[in-house]
């Protein structure tokens, strides 16, 4: 598998003189499959052909006596040194670092051929081992490359506006708050903000968003740079993306280093280093297989002990089982489809941190999603203002809209926006000391009173006031209604309830229904609204099972259960609120991590995208990887355990070869289909 070293540099576009990687060495090892040289990046390739011709030469003279016998044999050592070159230079490295490979069999094998008299066989053996590695360096490339690809996107200048002049600079030049110009059909330098110009942007380099999104600018300056994290997804510009046919002036956010999708081309980098229980597998059986390989060749060495048979038969036969039982197609089986699948949901806006999560998301059974802003919109509006105890409805939105300012909680974003609508021009008393209730609301001072806003539960309890029969009457009866309440009370007075709610995505229904034709069998929603609420939403969407009424710690406990009964399960969430649970579960699923620094880091996988459609496709993608290499590994281990007693019943090292190589470019094209995977692939 390639090998890479992640760094925190920024990604630049790749050169192809890099290494491409070991496929049949231990991940991390310091060799390289390096294709530079005077032959160039296809050395490997060239070296390998040019011995296939001359063991045909040699063949061909030593079969029509053409010529002299040892131009024959002066053709098989030529072919000895060209297919050998690169199997002997990884077989003293490995042997140098006290290890016994699948090289360093080969090598054997090629050695004892020629020790015997086997010329033909034994150039022949290195001439399809070199081809085969050749081979499957250029494929398993194709795999990198897509990855590679994703570095390349953002451009590497820039158009700035510096005292009023526009200047071109290096994309690294560029710093935090300076302000960008971009073109029609330019590619986006950094990622940011729009402040001027309307236009729509292809998202799909980053996000995977097929349609182009609109975006206009902030609707207010100084709130988006002070707080950057809560700027709407129809403003926020992404590194890498492609400007349509209007220009747009673009406030920087982050440096180049740090844009999205230089973080998604470093963890897509790191995600090849992460094994998967398979991978860690094939890792420990091989640790115990090469060295049985070794022993039981040496054991047939002594054959004719047993059978009347001379030495030299012996020695042929011991050869030949070393060839079969090298495990080259088992070594590169998994890695191979874990970087394909990898790449492939990279393309599709998606980011899987390596082959554990990619595996066990193909497994999975149960899926637990979080609701706001995951089934739901996550743009909830005000529905229902309901004052009590003789206050106006005015009164009580200029408070809640005083305290919830300083929030960036979804139902506190909306009473800010919506109340502010309402409330005019009018003048609001600032807010101090405001402090998060974890789970259940905030609180906060005006004019020296403590103000409360949160929900039912929490009144008359940890220290906080009760509130009025009144205001419990108001409270049920906007929850029958399918309402998210709000309470909101000042000192010893309950100023009323504010009812929101927020609607269901469009597609929610339709993913729900596609998840259960990729065997997803159980689906629960996890919310911490009432009860009422969460089934509400539940029923629209289709799912049967909802929990309301639920503390992060309680979502953590469900989690737990779901675990036991399922074994396997994934937690879809926004990677924010729903951290603690998504960590508890088997896979952690962030949505719109384009916009969340603290989504990319947490999650096992991250749709880049704000869109639940994409879920479908990285379940049904990771269910296709996996299913691929279970081929893989029924093919790589079919074959030795075929190739074994069939080479030390009689069969040649010759047809050994052939099976033994034609399985591992077999293990590694079908791998390659990943590459192609659709959303509507079984």
């Amino acid at each position: 598998m390639p090998t890479r070293s992640p760094t925190n540099e920024t990604p630049k576009p790749h050169s192809h003189s890099h290494a491409k990687g070991e496929p049949h060495g231990e991940k991390g090892s310091r060799h390289t499959h390096s294709h530079a040289g005077f032959l160039g990046r296809y050395a490997e390739l060239i070296l390998s052909l040019g011995s296939g011709l001359l063991v045909g030469l040699g063949f061909a003279i030593e079969q029509g006596e053409w010529a002299p016998d040892w131009v024959s044999l002066a053709l098989y050592c030529g072919a000895y040194l060209a297919g050998g070159s690169y199997t002997l230079r990884e077989a003293f490295e490995n042997i140098r670092r006290g290890r016994f490979e699948i090289d360093t069999l080969m090598l054997v094998a090629a050695a004892g051929a020629a020790a015997i008299g086997a010329w033909a066989e034994g150039a022949l053996l290195l001439f399809l081992f070199s081809l085969g590695h050749a081979l499957e360096h250029f494929a398993m490339g194709r795999a990198t490359q897509a990855i590679e690809a994703l570095a390349e996107l953002a451009p590497q200048t820039a158009t700035v506006k510096r005292d009023g002049q526009t200047h071109e600079i290096p994309v690294d030049q560029l710093t935090v708050g300076e302000v960008v110009v971009v073109r029609p059909n330019e590619r986006l330098p950094a990622d940011g903000f729009v402040i001027q110009g309307q236009s729509s942007v292809n998202q799909a380099p980053v996000t995977g968003e097929s349609i182009p999104v609109d975006k206009q600018p902030v609707p207010d300056l100084d709130i988006a740079r002070t707080r950057p994290e809560i700027i709407a997804s129809s403003s926020r510009v992404f590194a890498g993306t492609i400007n349509g046919s209007g220009a747009l002036e673009v406030q920087v956010t982050r440096k180049a280093s740090e844009t999205v999708l230089a973080k998604v081309v470093k963890m897509v980098s790191e995600a090849e280093s992460r094994k998967s229980p398979t991978q860690r597998f094939t890792d420990r059986f091989q640790r115990f297989f090469v060295p049985a390989v070794l022993i039981l060749a040496v054991l047939l060495l002594g054959a004719g002990l047993v059978v009347d048979e001379p030495f030299a038969a012996s020695f042929y036969r011991s050869m030949a089982v070393l060839v079969a039982a090298s495990p080259c197609a088992l070594a590169i089986a998994t890695p191979s489809a874990v970087l394909s699948g990898v790449a492939r949901a990279a393309r599709g806006g998606v980011l899987i941190k390596g082959g554990a999560p990619l595996e066990a998301l193909g497994a999975v059974r149960a899926i637990a999603f979080d609701k706001t802003g995951t089934l739901t919109e996550g743009t909830p509006r005000i529905t229902d203002v309901e004052p009590v105890e003789e206050v106006t409805a005015e009164e009580l939105l200029a408070v809640a809209v005083a305290v919830e300012s300083a929030s960036d909680h979804p139902l506190a974003l909306a009473i800010v926006q919506d109340g502010r609508q309402r409330l005019g021009n009018r003048t609001l008393e600032p807010a101090s000391d405001v402090r998060s209730l974890t789970g259940r609301g905030v609180q906060a001072k005006i004019g020296g009173d403590v103000v409360w806003i949160g929900k039912a539960e929490m009144f008359g309890a940890d220290g906080v006031p009760a509130i009025s029969p009144a205001a419990r009457s108001a409270i049920e009866s906007l929850r029958n209604s399918g309402r998210t309440t709000m309470v909101i009370k000042k000192g010893e007075r309950d100023l009323g309830v504010i009812g929101l709610m927020d609607s269901p995505r469009s597609a929610a229904r339709q993913v729900i229904v596609r998840l259960r034709e990729l065997g997803i069998r159980r689906m629960v929603m996890l919310s911490g609204d009432h009860q009422k609420v969460a089934d509400a939403i539940a029923s629209e969407v289709g799912l049967d099972d909802a929990r309301g009424d639920l503390m992060p710690e309680d979502k953590v406990k469900i989690i737990g259960v779901l675990k036991e009964e399922s074994r396997l399960i994934a937690m879809v969430g926004d990677g924010v609120n729903d951290a603690p649970a998504m960590a508890a579960s088997t896979v952690g699923i962030a949505m719109g991590a384009a916009g969340s620094d603290v989504a990319l880091e947490t999650a096992d996988v991250a749709l880049m995208a704000d869109r639940l459609e994409h879920l479908p496709f990285v379940v049904g993608l990771s269910r296709y990887t996996r299913s691929i290499i279970l081929q893989n590994l029924f093919v790589s281990l079919g074959v030795v355990a075929l190739l074994v007693p069939a080479t030390i019943f009689g069969l040649g090292i010759g047809p050994a070869v052939a099976v033994h190589e034609g399985s591992t470019l077999l293990v590694v094209i079908n791998a390659l289909r990943i590459l192609a995977y659709r959303s509507d692939a079984p």
